[in-house]
């Protein structure tokens, strides 16, 4: 489904998504006249149509997403966001996993001077019933970002072994009850299979309890934990910091006396997809993420790679997350690739 008139006046239509952290990204990217920005997980366009207009005509603008939607309509709204004052950036839409954006970008020759992972997730999917994201809004299991390809929550919910949901909720999900989740849903899939939100709710409500004093519904971890499952998250996430930090050893000058690095293999070989000093952010929402992006950025860090430019992270300010609740876990963490 294709959003309608989405080549109109974007900013006096809900976009569906208000972009968190956005003043704090712009000041942690810093991002000028002429540069590349890219936008792994581009969603509606918020971040990106923020900073389109600071690169200016001369600069880029890369927009990674699995969502093809939200590509096409965050593709639209960033030209949009500059149409009216200046000439538009150069925008590429490139529609995948955000893993595979490095090696794409490499293919294509873009290299970023500016990079921003957010790994939430757009609220209009939570809010679109058919994407099977929300078990507040009854809904096909689906749960898939890209809803063209891969295995949906329906499928693993109906397939997967015991062992393995209790497996997912318990590591995805932080479920402490995931063992008993499991065995429900396996039982409950015996008598039919278990195909919408709401029944899978009802099945994991049957041996949870909510919490006393806590507005958290009992589903709530087990959706999360499937969803990661679903979009291997996680594996994503490992894969883009493994890539970040091969270009900045690619980018580190060789010191004196060593032998020049090289690459294997015959024939011309990519740029790094990070340009020289490229200020890379990511923005996490939940303490699966946080760990790993943390631990990564302080390795590089340490190694010379990198320098830390938001020490201990960056959180909302207490008036955002009253405007915007999906802010109030926010964390960014940002660091500058040295070499070059």
């Amino acid at each position: 489904m294709t959003e309608p008139n989405v080549t109109g006046n974007l900013h006096a239509r809900s976009t569906g998504h208000v972009p968190v952290l956005l003043a704090e990204i712009l000041a942690t990217l810093q991002p000028r006249p002429g540069e590349t920005y890219a936008d792994a997980t581009a969603g509606r366009g918020g971040h990106a149509s923020a900073v389109a207009p600071l690169v200016g005509a001369t600069g880029g603008i890369v927009l990674n997403d699995a969502d093809a939607e939200n590509l096409e309509f965050a593709a639209a709204r960033v030209r949009a966001s500059t149409a009216e004052n200046s000439p538009t950036p150069t925008v590429t839409p490139i529609h995948g996993n955000f893993a595979l954006l490095p090696r794409r970008m490499e293919q294509a020759g873009l290299r970023a001077n500016a990079f921003l992972a957010d790994l939430g997730f757009a609220s209009n999917q939570i809010d679109r019933a058919e994407r099977g994201f929300s078990f507040a809004r009854a809904g096909p299991l689906d749960m898939r970002f890209d809803a063209s390809r891969g295995l949906s929550a329906f499928d693993l919910v109906n397939q997967a072994p015991e062992r393995e949901l209790a497996r997912i909720l318990r590591e995805f999900g932080e479920e402490p009850a995931a063992g008993r989740v499991a065995r429900a849903i396996v039982a409950a899939r015996a008598t039919g299979a278990i195909a919408t939100t709401d029944a899978l709710a009802d099945v994991i409500r049957s041996v949870v309890s909510k919490p006393p004093d806590s507005g958290i519904d009992p589903a709530t971890r087990s959706f999360q934990g499937l969803r990661i499952a679903v979009n291997d998250e996680l594996g994503s996430l490992d894969a883009l910091l493994a890539a970040i930090e091969s270009a900045a050893r690619k980018l580190r000058p060789d010191p004196p006396g060593s032998v020049p690095k090289t690459v294997a293999g015959p024939g011309p070989h990519p740029v790094p997809w990070l340009a020289p000093g490229a200020r890379v952010a990511i923005l996490t929402f939940h303490s699966l993420e946080d760990r790993p992006v943390k631990a990564h950025f302080a390795d590089m860090c340490k190694s010379g790679l990198a320098t830390d430019l938001a020490p201990g992270g960056v959180t909302a300010t207490e008036e955002e997350k009253r405007s915007n609740p999906r802010a109030r876990s926010a964390r960014l963490r940002a660091i500058r690739l040295n070499g070059g």
